[in-house]
């Protein structure tokens, strides 16, 4: 991780650039006409897990991974005429991973192509706001690519606050294209029937209305529907799965999918130094997949530039129709999978934030204006467990 402390540290000299311009526009009510930078984020962080219920293997197996993310996220803004704000977010996101349950799609290799890759997902979002009526529209444009996927993504959105500004009503609108490479297990290649070359299309769309609205000065609630289609190449090709009969097949799933999750989100002001952030979330698709997610998270400031904020989320699902574990499914069944992510499981993940924000800068200096380290630990009830550390830094 010491890549992204390097990289902010170097941000600084940007920073200053923009000083000078920042001071003309904050000592007066002058809105720029320039684009500025208004924020950067760089965020780091290391993921590691370990399991015993590969995929790749039929629902067996190691699924020992290791994640390394950096992201740089660059907000801009300008004002155009009539005071419309522009709002512009550019990200560019680059992980390496590495997997050993993908190092098992050629059994007898010491090592496959597939044990390690990088995916990098650049994205850029505008946001034209007419701050006087209390409206925004936004656009949005993403891709993500790896070895064995390619994906590109679009969205829309609106949002209309009400007349006394406590409330916001948003629609949302999504879209990601994606093409799958066909990497069959080694020992079905050549047999009749398997997909082991070439792309197959995977169309995803996600519908959202959402509503926000300021009850109290200590109370906000917000909640949120959203209906998800999902057309085309929807299984893994190198999913094993293993027969009774001790046949192996690959992995099939229905070619749609249509989900429907529903979430609350309530935040409450509990005095000038707690905050307590509760949410709900349930989800049902036409796979006969239903779960339920509730988080709590408690942000406690310490003193005027330190936070602590400890966080629990739980969660439960049922499996899919189409689940059965190792040597479980017979050649009756038209769709199978052992993939344990669709199993029936729970969950728990637990951790604490600590959120820096010194008066003067972090170290001193001004646009280093804050630190933010979390970590959190994640365990299932069918042994997969792992471990997530980041570190977010902000230049404002």
């Amino acid at each position: 991780m010491r890549r992204i402390f390097i990289t902010g540290f170097a941000l600084l000299g940007i920073m200053r650039l923009c000083a000078q311009n920042r001071t003309e526009t904050d000592s007066t009510t002058y809105k720029a006409k320039k684009l500025n930078i208004e924020e950067i984020n760089l965020v780091s962080s290391y993921y590691g897990q370990d399991g015993n219920n590969a995929s790749v293997t039929g629902g067996i197996g190691s699924q020992e991974l290791t994640d390394i993310s950096n992201t740089i996220d660059v907000k801009l803004v300008k004002y155009g005429e009539n005071n419309i704000k522009h709002n512009f977010d550019v990200e560019v996101g680059v992980d390496y991973y590495s997997s050993a349950s993908s190092d098992r799609v050629d059994l007898q290799a010491n090592s496959s192509a597939s044990s390690a890759d990088i995916r990098v997902y650049p994205s850029l979002n505008y946001v034209r706001e007419n701050e006087a009526k209390g409206n925004a529209l936004g656009i949005g444009v993403s891709s993500s690519t790896e070895y064995d996927y390619q994906s590109f993504g679009g969205n829309i959105s609106y949002s209309k606050q009400t007349k006394d500004r406590n409330g916001e009503f948003t629609a949302r609108f999504q879209a990601y294209i994606d093409q799958v490479k066909m990497i069959a297990p080694v020992e079905l290649r050549g047999v009749p029937g398997t997909k082991e070359s070439g792309t197959e299309g995977r169309n995803t769309y996600v519908g959202s209305l959402s509503y926000s609205q300021v009850i109290n000065q200590n109370f906000q609630v917000l909640v949120q529907a959203d209906i998800v289609s999902q057309q085309g190449y929807l299984s893994l090709p190198f999913h094993r799965v293993y027969f009774n009969d001790g046949t192996v097949h690959q992995e099939e799933l229905p070619d749609s999918r249509l989900k429907f999750p529903m979430a609350v989100r309530a935040n409450y002001f509990l005095g000038d130094n707690i905050i307590i952030r509760a949410y709900y979330r349930y989800y049902t698709d036409d796979w006969d997949l239903n779960s339920h997610t509730a988080n709590i998270e408690v942000p406690v400031k310490i003193s005027p530039f330190f936070s602590i904020s400890p966080f629990y989320r739980y969660y439960q699902q049922t499996a899919i129709k189409y689940f059965k574990a190792f040597e479980q499914h017979t050649a009756a069944n038209e769709f199978y999978t052992s993939n344990y992510d669709l199993s029936d499981f729970d969950s728990n993940f637990m951790g604490v934030g600590l959120h820096f924000t010194p008066v003067n800068g972090v170290l001193g200096m001004k646009y280093f204006n804050m630190i933010e380290i979390r970590y959190g630990h994640y365990s299932r009830s069918n042994g997969l467990s792992s471990d997530i550390v980041s570190v977010n830094l902000k230049f404002k």
